[in-house]
């Protein structure tokens, strides 16, 4: 797979270094921890974007494929009372993405974005590019350069 997805393009247009790794799809398993196995990547290094609604916003957080997120944790430190979710066939109205194929970058609209603080455990992590069968693999900091996202303590086990 060699075009360039929307989210690449605005890495590039930002300067920013990566590299795109290509992945066989199974639309029956399209969750991270597939991803890593499949593609065999290291599942600490595979970052799963998750799109919520912080009171009357919505927010991004972006947490190791096999963590889950930290809803009260999410909704405190985006100071909301509450943080669930969204519907994941609201996902590609709301982001322009698909489940699956749902990049932190270039979204419909620029959201605040959370990055769990694992994610500064790598040198490089993988970001879902935009679509399913292709990952970003980029430094977690230049990810958080490119969202001007927040690193913090959202996911648990």
């Amino acid at each position: 797979m060699s075009h360039k997805t929307n989210a690449a393009r605005f890495l590039d247009e930002l300067g920013i270094n990566y590299e795109l790794k290509s992945y066989k799809v199974d639309p029956e398993r399209i969750d991270a921890v597939h991803i890593a196995e499949d593609a065999g990547l290291d599942i600490t290094q595979v970052y799963k974007t998750i799109v919520c609604k912080a009171d009357n916003e919505f927010v991004v957080a972006c947490l190791q494929g096999d963590l889950s997120l930290n809803l009260k944790e999410l909704a405190k430190i985006a100071g909301a009372k509450r943080c669930e979710l969204i519907a994941i066939k609201d996902l590609p109205k709301i982001t322009g993405y698909i489940r699956g194929g749902c990049s932190p970058l270039a979204m419909k609209r620029k959201f605040r974005t959370f990055i769990d603080n694992k994610a500064l455990l790598n040198d490089k992590i993988y970001i879902s590019a935009g679509i399913r069968g292709l990952q970003i693999f980029l430094s977690s900091k230049d990810l958080a350069k490119a969202t001007d996202a927040l690193f913090c303590d959202i996911s648990q086990a």
